[in-house]
């Protein structure tokens, strides 16, 4: 459905830190917004934001959207918990 990594993560961060933070970003994601599907249809909906005015989706994408940078906020702090200060990143990656 999905997959989520960290981007830019410093060379030293030791791989089972990695693996346990995007696993804990996953896990909030999908509990703030009900599901793989749910979350997979938020980020769609997210994506359309980026690329289209407001003015050209309906309420429901709008709302979506929203709830997807709430949700991502919360996943990001949950997910880098035990990383500590970094510039990295989680990449939330459709699988086709």
């Amino acid at each position: 459905m999905y997959t989520i990594t960290i981007q830019d993560a410093p060379n030293d961060l030791p791989e089972r830190t990695r693996q346990d933070a995007e696993q804990r970003f996953r896990r909030t994601l999908e509990r703030a917004l009900g599901g793989p599907d749910a979350v997979l249809a938020a980020y769609r909906a997210w994506q359309t934001a980026e690329e289209t005015a407001e003015s050209e989706m309906t309420a429901d994408d709008i709302a979506l959207a929203k709830r997807w940078i709430a949700a991502a906020a919360r996943a990001r702090n949950d997910g880098f918990r035990d990383v500590g200060e970094t510039e990295a990143w989680f990449e939330v990656r459709l699988d086709r």
